[in-house]
């Protein structure tokens, strides 16, 4: 039985802490990332520079911090133009789906993610991501109705409040 309770707190506390299954990377992740691209650039590596700068588009829309995550989408959409492979061009948009649903772009998110599913439909990572921006504007949608419900039992109340004064 504590078990259960326990169970049912958790979900509650998920619920409203807006917990879920992304990774998220801190600024070191990302210094070191930085570094690994200017290293990189000295090189004559396209691939290595490549492998790098993918690195810290994951770190930066992985990031905590709004900014971190609005420099990755940048340097993700900028870069989309210049991919010759499926692959890359898929992981891409994976990682600007992730971006975006970072920033609560969440529509633009799934519609990213959902492009991502027709070239790989059964992408586990995709998968996932899809269900945790469902879940997000499910959960949205619910806070919105209670917030509308609240609203409006409070101008009722006052307005019965008045009316009970008037008379």
């Amino acid at each position: 039985m504590d078990a259960k309770i326990s169970s049912f707190f958790d979900s509650v506390g998920s619920f409203f802490s807006g917990g879920d299954q992304i990774p998220l990377s801190d600024h070191d992740i990302i210094l070191g990332c930085e570094r690994e691209v200017a290293k990189a650039a000295e090189g004559d590596s396209d691939e290595l520079k490549n492998e790098s700068i993918m690195r810290l588009s994951w770190a930066l829309v992985h990031s905590k911090r709004s900014e971190d995550v609005q420099r990755g989408i940048a340097m993700l959409e900028a870069s989309l133009a210049n991919i010759s492979s499926p692959l890359q061009q898929r992981e891409k948009i994976y990682l600007l789906a992730v971006g975006y649903y970072r920033s609560g772009e969440y529509s633009r998110s799934r519609q990213l993610v959902e492009q991502c599913l027709e070239v790989a439909p059964d992408w586990r990572q995709a998968l996932v991501l899809k269900k945790t921006i469902e879940d997000r504007i499910a959960k949205d949608g619910v806070i919105g109705i209670g917030i509308t419900a609240t609203a409006v039992g409070l101008v009722a109340g006052g307005i019965a409040a008045a009316l009970s004064r008037k008379n």
